[in-house]
């Protein structure tokens, strides 16, 4: 029989949280979902709410909170460009902050905790694709450093807790993901595309949208996260996880223009500061020692989350921030 754990998982109710959430009550685990709801919805743990072993709190996690769990994942901050350059501090406060918390629960509790950090840590890449060695090319001081430099720091930290008090952690670098329960305000390309293409108005591209990025689904990301939580003990990351399948943005509008059959038009806008011009994850570690990779391939994703977002009253999700068109 399977061990019942007791899981924390910040940022819960968010886009990958709540499929976290859903995929480790399913399991049997005794699950707490925190959240503050800034870019999250209640809605997508409503399903969750009347299961015995799915816990919701509204919580902050820059604040401290004192619980008893096994294990710990922290997903708490917001990733969308829009949403964490609207309060760049409380950005970096969530990141820092909230791993100085979930740190100190882990230590106190001997759990396992695992930081979900980002591809954005490899800043505007020299290297292609971005192994784990590489150590990036970042701007300290450029709009986007209150996330990249936040996560920068909450690997600092997690290294530091693992070396200088045993904590057992799991470092994730996670590369563009989409699916169900994305934000249709939260900025991302994929989102916006098809929220804009459904509505049937211009499709945004920034740049001329020869910049590339490589999409994940969501399932694949969330598989590979709880791989690297339940995997070998010696192998604590940083591990990338993403699809190593690369498209640039105007690819990508085209798919979306294709499958909803939509009579958007594509319109340019200027390139936002420090915009990475490519990025794409190499797996070969995660290959290796997960024996992950992602299985869905992009039209079959979007298909699923253009299903998704045709379901849903748009009108039923607030704009998180005014930074959303």
């Amino acid at each position: 029989m399977a061990t019942i754990k007791r899981i924390l998982v910040t940022g819960g109710a968010g886009f990958l949280g709540s499929y976290l959430c859903e995929k480790l009550v399913e399991d049997g685990h005794d699950v707490v979902c925190l959240d503050n709801f800034f870019t999250s919805q209640k809605s997508n743990v409503a399903q969750l709410l009347g299961r015995p072993n799915f816990e919701l709190v509204r919580h902050d996690v820059t604040q401290a909170i004192w619980l008893e769990v096994d294990e710990i994942y922290n997903l708490a901050c917001p990733a969308a460009p829009g949403h964490y350059q609207y309060n760049p501090i409380k950005t970096i406060k969530t990141s820092v902050l909230g791993a100085i918390n979930v740190l100190g629960m882990a230590k106190r509790c001997r759990a396992k905790v695992l930081q979900a950090s980002t591809s954005e840590v490899y800043g505007d890449p020299e290297v292609h694709p971005q192994p784990e060695s590489y150590r990036g090319s970042v701007n300290t001081l450029g709009p986007r450093a209150c996330y990249d430099e936040g996560k920068r720091a909450a690997e600092t930290l997690f290294m530091d807790y693992h070396r200088m008090n045993r904590v057992k952690i799991r470092i994730v670098r996670i590369f563009n993901t989409y699916g169900p329960r994305m934000h249709p305000f939260d900025g991302r390309v994929v989102s916006n595309f098809i929220r804009q293409a459904l509505e049937g108005k211009d499709i945004t591209i920034f740049g001329d949208g020869e910049q590339t990025r490589s999409f994940c689904y969501r399932d694949d990301l969330v598989d590979g996260m709880m791989r690297m939580m339940n995997g070998p003990d010696d192998f604590i990351g940083p591990v990338n996880l993403g699809n190593p399948d690369e498209f640039t943005i105007r690819e990508l509008a085209e798919l979306v223009i294709e499958m909803t059959e939509s009579k958007s038009k594509l319109v340019q806008k200027p390139l936002p500061a420090d915009d990475p011009t490519r990025r794409q994850p190499d797996i070969s570690l995660a290959r290796a020692r997960l024996g992950w990779e992602p299985k869905i391939e992009l039209r079959e994703g979007l298909r699923k989350t253009i299903d998704w977002f045709r379901s849903i009253n748009v009108q039923d999700y607030r704009p998180p921030t005014p930074n959303f068109s």
